[in-house]
């Protein structure tokens, strides 16, 4: 019954199931009436947007339709310079003459899906729009609450910058700890927070939601006449909760704790103290019959193994080590908790981000303390900002506080195996390896021996899928030429070992790397940069690699009359070079033709046209994703 509930609430979530989605009715060359539904976020290249189709223009008729997209304005518009603000705003509506394009991943092995992601989001398309591409329409469409949440952020994010302007990585963090908002993060400062294992405290999440439910709890305590009347505190609280909510996004990290905080509030109210894993559960059950695809979503998935992992395991470790000193007591009891919350997380942690911060407890005992602090401060930033000192003085404290932990957390990053990285990660390893934790933390609390030879089976049945997997690699001989924007990256792969050839602005250990072709190393556990690999052989650009000849052309070629068909396995065409398949077709035998992403993709479509003429197989990577083929 549970199940056949949870097809239907999936199937009806999902927007293309609703009748009146406009990819029902659209056709390329269509127009269409797009508001705007959240305001615009300036990006390197563009400004970025929500957008929420409402009708389509179809020859002469107007259709009604709905449904969201992804927009993304360029920044080469007319009479807008960077650093301005693109003239729309949250409401408006525009009449759009782009082509869309639907979402697609970028098939490059282990990298992040991005298509299913934007899909659990209702979002299936999106759109570069450049100046002649649309038109603005008069009226607008608003949303009240939303305008509210929306004019209450530019608010707060305008007195942080007034108040906190000493420092770009001051006030990014600030802003992130506050609302979550992270258009100002500096990304190797976010990599370091990842990096020492205090993430969360940017990512807002069911921390900071107790920190506010604490302090609105004490504080209408003490307000005269609402201290009076425990039914107003109840609203009070739950009002300002669900505010904080939407006012940072309304994660599912946090929609969990302020659901799962609304039912405590309430059961306090009535005199009920119910169990806290009922809370839990009934909060999970609430939130996926609103939205079933929160049950993929990592941050839902972390927040609650996070709470059950502490709520189980926090007191045992914590009565492990018994402490007079009551500060050092302290400092142990908030180390119990980390370590206890590490318990179930992190082969979570490991499956989706493929490394572990050695030193977290370090960072957490520091980090954890000092944000709650800021927290609290900001917040009192944001009632006294009318007061011109009050501001400056809080500000200042703030300011110094985010200062000394960028500093720590940027200290403990720099230690030598600050960060255990590239652990190799499956579906069945990580199933494997709750099932170690679980039967031995269950055999710790109840000193049961069959746990523990459930936790020794577990154990050695993981060693041996491990080294079965270590086997797979140190076997594997695979060419990989990767999905990257307009850039060549082609690895040769033997072993653990990879030749790269490509443009050098992929050998930066940067966003492009990390993002593009990074997973696809870590999911083959390919460790080592190399100049040349066995059995592979280069002359000028032609490969042989065991008994494939792959052949790439990133540059014209000439030749010369009278020459005998060469065989090749595999032509590989970079970066738009003027070339006809037809004359490649008189001096070579291939029977395949690999278009990659640094060409564009009109010249594509030209190629493609020509191996159909020829009866020539073709593969374009921006249209199918990453080439990947096994060599034997």
């Amino acid at each position: 019954m549970i199940v056949a509930l949870g097809l239907v609430i999936t199937w009806q979530t999902d927007g293309r199931n609703n009748g009146e989605w406009y990819g029902k009715f659209y056709e390329a060359g269509d127009l269409i009436i797009v508001r705007i539904d959240e305001p615009l976020v300036e990006k390197a290249k563009s400004y970025k947007a929500n957008g929420f189709v409402e009708a389509i223009i179809h020859h002469d008729s107007v259709i009604n339709c709905n449904g969201k997209i992804l927009m993304y304005f360029s920044k080469s518009i007319k009479g807008v310079h960077p650093g301005t603000v693109l003239p729309l705003q949250y409401g408006d509506k525009i009449l759009l003459g782009k082509t869309l394009q639907r979402i697609k991943n970028s098939g490059n092995p282990g990298a992040f899906n991005y298509e299913r992601y934007a899909g659990f989001q209702n979002i299936f398309h999106n759109v570069f729009i450049k100046d002649h591409d649309w038109i603005k329409l008069p009226g607008k469409n608003i949303n009240w609450l939303k305008q509210l949440i929306y004019s209450a952020r530019d608010h707060i994010l305008f007195t942080l910058r007034e108040n906190i302007n000493s420092g770009k990585d001051e006030l990014g963090i600030a802003q992130a700890l506050l609302i979550g908002y992270t258009n100002d993060l500096d990304k190797d400062l976010v990599q370091a927070y990842s990096n020492t294992g205090v993430v969360h405290i940017i990512a807002i999440s069911g921390m900071h939601l107790a920190l506010i439910y604490l302090l609105l709890a004490g504080l209408f305590k003490k307000v005269p006449g609402i201290n009076k009347s425990r039914l107003l505190q109840v609203l009070l609280i739950l009002g300002c909760l669900w505010f904080f909510s939407l006012l940072t996004g309304a994660s599912a990290s946090v929609t969990r704790a302020a659901v799962m905080f609304s039912f405590i509030t309430i059961g306090k109210h009535f005199n009920r103290q119910s169990s806290i894993f009922n809370s839990l559960a009934a909060s999970a059950f609430v939130l996926l019959c609103y939205n079933p695809y929160f049950l993929w979503d990592v941050g839902f998935q972390l927040s609650y193994l996070a709470v059950i992992s502490i709520i189980i395991f926090q007191r045992p470790v914590h009565n492990c080590w018994y402490i007079k000193n009551k500060w050092i007591e302290k400092i142990w009891e908030l180390s119990a908790v980390s370590l206890s919350a590490q318990i179930l997380t992190f082969p979570v942690c490991i499956y989706y981000f493929h490394q572990f911060p050695n030193f977290f407890l370090l960072t957490n005992i520091i980090a954890v303390p000092l944000s709650g602090i800021i927290l609290y401060t900001e917040i009192g930033l944001i009632a006294f900002s009318w007061n011109r000192y009050a501001g400056f003085v809080i500000g200042k404290s703030i300011t110094w506080m985010v200062w000394l932990m960028n500093k720590t957390i940027i200290w403990v990053n720099g230690f030598p195996f600050a960060v255990w990285e590239g652990i190799p990660s499956t579906v069945l390893t990580t199933w494997l390896l709750y099932a170690v934790v679980i039967c031995a933390g269950a055999c710790l609390i109840n000193k049961s021996i069959a746990l523990l030879r459930l936790a020794l089976a577990a154990l050695l049945l993981f060693v041996l899928v491990s080294i079965y997997n270590d086997w797979k690699i140190k076997h594997q001989k695979k060419l990989i030429i990767y999905n990257v924007a307009r850039l060549q990256a082609i690895d040769f792969i033997n072993g653990n070992e990879f030749v790269f050839r490509g443009d050098s602005i992929l050998l930066q250990d940067g966003m492009l790397q990390n993002f593009n072709i990074k997973p696809t190393r870590i999911a083959l556990q390919l460790n080592r940069k190399t100049e040349s690999v066995s059995n592979l052989y280069q002359h000028n650009n032609c490969y042989q690699f065991n008994n494939k000849r792959i052949l790439i052309i990133d540059r014209p070629l000439s030749f010369k009359a009278g020459y005998q068909k060469t065989g090749v396995d595999i032509i590989v065409i970079s970066k738009n070079t003027p070339v006809l398949i037809a004359i490649l077709a008189q001096v070579f035998d291939c029977p395949l033709y690999v278009f990659d992403a640094s060409n564009s993709l009109w010249k594509i479509v030209k190629w493609q046209k020509e191996c159909e003429e020829l009866h020539l197989r073709s593969y374009s990577i921006p249209e199918r994703g990453a080439f990947v083929t096994d060599i034997r």
